[in-house]
């Protein structure tokens, strides 16, 4: 007879138990790196970097003030049900420091909350979101506690990306309109093969770019027309960028090793930021037969070199 195994249960946490107070103890947890990356994954964004934490707005504080690498990203926190009080007060930060995204985090919201974000979400300029965030803590026995970032309101990114296309096909040129409808492909595509690579929202531009975990770098998938080539590229724009690439390049023999093929490696002397690319030389214009080719050499690229410079370029000076 097969031995019956013993299973735990699932048992809730009451928040205060792990946080007793919002901005002196919640607030320096959520800032904390491998939280915010929690808390990224859970919403679906790029990288989130702490720019400040109770940042000063008027006569009041935000909780967390950071940047995904392309919007300024506000984070207010609640340990209890929300308030009317806290919805204008996310309002009033937003335009207070010129977020583009905003996040409210709660132990649980009222339907008139979630019905206020989705509003806003769908009546408000697109490069503006509202994001609300339930956050549980769960623990099995005696185990430490473990959140749990539930997301019950969000912009809706497809219906945005298709106003964004509508609005690209009688602004943009036929090349930039194929330029977003490659990137919406493979922003698709990386969906569902490779989640943990989350680019940023689609444009009709010539390049789609994947935070790497630092400011003034970035992962960009390259469509060059002009040249006939696809690429994906390690784009440096600091102003300590010539020193990190030294450091880069001195390590290029492990680098191309682990990564298994060689590197483009431009210094670029009269510019301010550098470039470290792969490229196949391909065009990107043959959009019926080859992009889903290219979706996939795409992918592959942009998650070998994520995985490889990701943690060095975190390690630099």
């Amino acid at each position: 007879m097969a031995t019956k195994r013993r299973l735990g249960r699932l048992e809730r946490v009451p928040l205060r138990e792990a946080w007793r107070h919002e901005a002196n103890d919640f607030t320096p947890w959520l800032a904390e790196p491998e939280n915010l990356d929690l808390l990224a994954q859970a919403l679906g964004l790029g990288e989130l970097v702490p720019m400040a934490t109770e940042h000063a707005v008027g006569d009041f504080k935000v909780g967390i003030l950071c940047t995904d690498g392309e919007d300024r990203v506000i984070i207010e926190n609640q340990l209890d049900k929300t308030d009317h009080g806290h919805l204008g007060q996310i309002l009033a930060y937003a335009a207070g420091v010129g977020a583009r995204k905003v996040v409210w985090i709660a132990e649980s919201f009222r339907p008139e909350h979630v019905a206020a974000l989705q509003f806003l979400n769908e009546n408000t300029t697109e490069d503006l979101g509202f994001f609300g965030v339930e956050i549980r803590l769960w623990r099995i026995g005696d185990s430490p506690p473990a959140p749990e970032f539930e997301v019950v309101a969000r912009p809706n990114e497809w219906t945005r990306a298709g106003r964004e296309q509508a609005r690209a096909a009688t602004e943009a040129s036929p090349t930039r309109q194929m330029q977003q409808r490659l990137w919406m492909a493979l922003v698709e595509h990386l969906a569902k093969e490779a989640p943990h690579i989350r680019p940023q929202r689609p444009r009709p531009q010539f390049w789609l770019t994947v935070r790497i975990g630092r400011s003034g770098f970035e992962l960009n998938a390259i469509a060059n027309s002009r040249d006939r080539r696809i690429g994906v590229e390690l784009y440096i724009d600091s102003p300590q960028a010539k020193e990190h690439y030294a450091s880069l390049h001195a390590q290029r023999e492990k680098i191309e090793a682990d990564l298994g093929y060689g590197l483009d490696w431009q210094e670029l002397p009269e510019a301010r930021a550098v470039r470290i690319a792969v490229w196949r030389e391909d065009s990107p214009l043959d959009e019926a037969t080859r992009w889903p080719e290219y979706c996939e050499w795409f992918t592959r690229r942009l998650v070998e070199m994520d995985a490889v410079f990701r943690p060095m370029v975190r390690a630099l000076p």
